[in-house]
């Protein structure tokens, strides 16, 4: 009696096994179909169903992985796609997965970990960009610059490339090759108003006020946006060129629309007294005393002008 009961239920443990790959599989199929069809949501919802039944069959674990990546559900993409790595997935093509999602989640170790298992299964792929960007998110600004320029080689038209490597020299006060990479940029890329942008406050920084004016005037030209910072960085580049008539005009124009503005008014002010224009300077100054009657460095200009 004991045998035949044990033999009942390892039967009926056997039949659920099999009942349970049965939906995995039925569930799995309608997946794919709807996925065929384009119906991605849908298809989730079927690969979902195959997964609870059946959490260890790889290709249920790969569909619905994928179709989480698809839909930018980039979290459980990641979480499912390592349970994939758990199966015993080593592909390429799996590790490239969780490297690209690890790179649009900003998850810089595992970038740096996933690429260089890509790399060890298929030495052919071009992960460097991802290292580089890697490393600069993690301000290790030396091997970014390392990779970045791997794959500048790999993708020599890609402008961002050069890009970034300008961002992490100009990160590390490097000004002048900065700027070297910044031309490279802009040179694939030459509609890139923020770019040039950027370039003019870092040729301001050298200091080079004739290439800072000049930049920053083709970064307006090109579309950048000339708010209230804009206008003043111009202003100052006006000036720094030998060009204060010009800076002045614009300082007066953002002082309309910020009147109460403290280093508007000095700007002005100091520009006046740079250009000998004593009378107009002390106004200014005097303005500053009006709303900062302890302000001694507004009281010593006065006595200097």
């Amino acid at each position: 009696m004991r045998r035949l009961i044990l033999t009942a239920a390892v039967l009926g443990i056997s039949t659920v096994i099999f009942a349970q790959s049965d939906s995995s599989a039925f569930f799995l199929q309608k997946g794919l179909e709807e996925k065929t069809k384009g119906r991605r949501l849908e298809s989730l919802k079927h690969f979902e169903k195959a997964y609870n039944y059946n959490k260890n069959d790889k290709q249920v674990v790969s569909e619905l992985a994928s179709a989480y990546f698809d839909l930018r559900r980039y979290a459980l993409a990641k979480s499912t796609y390592q349970q994939l790595e758990k199966l015993g997935d080593q592909s390429d093509s799996m590790y490239r997965q969780i490297m690209l999602i690890s790179h649009n989640m900003r998850q810089f170790d595992d970038v740096i970990k996933y690429a260089s298992l890509l790399k060890k299964v298929r030495p052919a792929e071009e992960t460097a960009i991802f290292l580089g960007k890697a490393f600069y998110g993690k301000e290790d600004l030396g091997n970014a610059i390392t990779y970045l320029n791997i794959a500048s080689k790999e993708n020599p038209k890609d402008a961002e490339i050069p890009y970034t490597i300008a961002r992490a020299y100009a990160d590390m006060f490097n000004y002048k090759q900065a700027v070297t990479y910044f031309h490279k940029a802009l040179e694939l890329d030459p509609a890139q108003a923020t770019w040039i942008y950027e370039m003019a406050l870092i040729y301001y920084a050298i200091p080079d006020d004739q290439n800072a004016l000049k930049y920053m005037l083709e970064a307006g030209e090109k579309g950048y946006k000339k708010d209230n910072e804009y206008m003043q960085n111009l202003a100052t580049a006006y000036i720094n060129a030998g060009k204060p008539e010009d800076g002045i005009v614009m300082l007066k124009e953002i002082l309309k629309r910020r009147p109460s503005d403290m280093n508007v008014l000095n700007m002005i002010a100091e520009a006046y007294y740079d250009t000998k224009k004593y009378d107009d300077a002390i106004d200014h100054f005097d303005r500053i005393l009006q709303a900062d009657n302890n302000n001694s460095e507004a009281l010593y200009m006065i006595g200097m002008c």
